[in-house]
C-alpha cells in the first residue's frame, strides 16, 4: 500500500496505492487519520485501489467519522465500479461526495 499527500486548493488530497484489505487497512488508517484537516477538506484519491475489503469500507466510515468530529468535509475520486456497487449495496455511499476523478472531486469540495 503507497499513500501519498499533498494540499490542493486548501483540499488535502490523499492518493491510495493497493489494495486496502485486512493486511493495510490499518496502515490506512495509521497515515490518514492524522491528515484530517480542522474545519477543512479532504478528497482521497482511490483511482489505483483495485479491491477493498470489508476493513477498507469500515476503514473509510472511520476516516468519515473523524472528519465529521473535526468539522470537515471530506469526497472520494476514482472508485472503481466493483467498489462503487458495494459501497451502494451497503449504503456507504450516502456518506461521502463522489466524484469521478481528482479535479471532479476537487472542484465538488470547492
Amino acid at each position: 500500500m503507497k499513500i501519498s499527500s499533498s494540499t490542493q486548493n486548501d483540499v488535502v488530497l490523499v492518493t491510495l496505492e493497493g489494495d486496502v484489505d485486512g493486511k493495510t487497512a490499518a496502515q490506512v488508517q495509521q497515515e490518514v487519520l492524522p491528515l484530517i484537516p480542522e474545519g477543512g477538506k479532504m478528497l482521497v484519491d482511490l483511482t489505483q485501489v483495485p479491491y477493498m475489503s470489508s476493513a477498507g469500507l469500515r476503514t473509510l466510515l472511520l476516516i468519515y467519522r473523524q472528519a465529521q468530529g473535526k468539522g470537515s468535509k471530506i469526497a472520494l475520486s476514482g472508485l472503481s465500479e466493483d467498489i462503487s456497487d458495494t459501497m451502494e449495496a451497503t449504503g456507504f455511499l450516502d456518506y461521502f461526495v463522489v466524484a469521478n476523478d481528482v479535479a471532479s472531486g476537487l472542484e465538488a469540495l470547492a
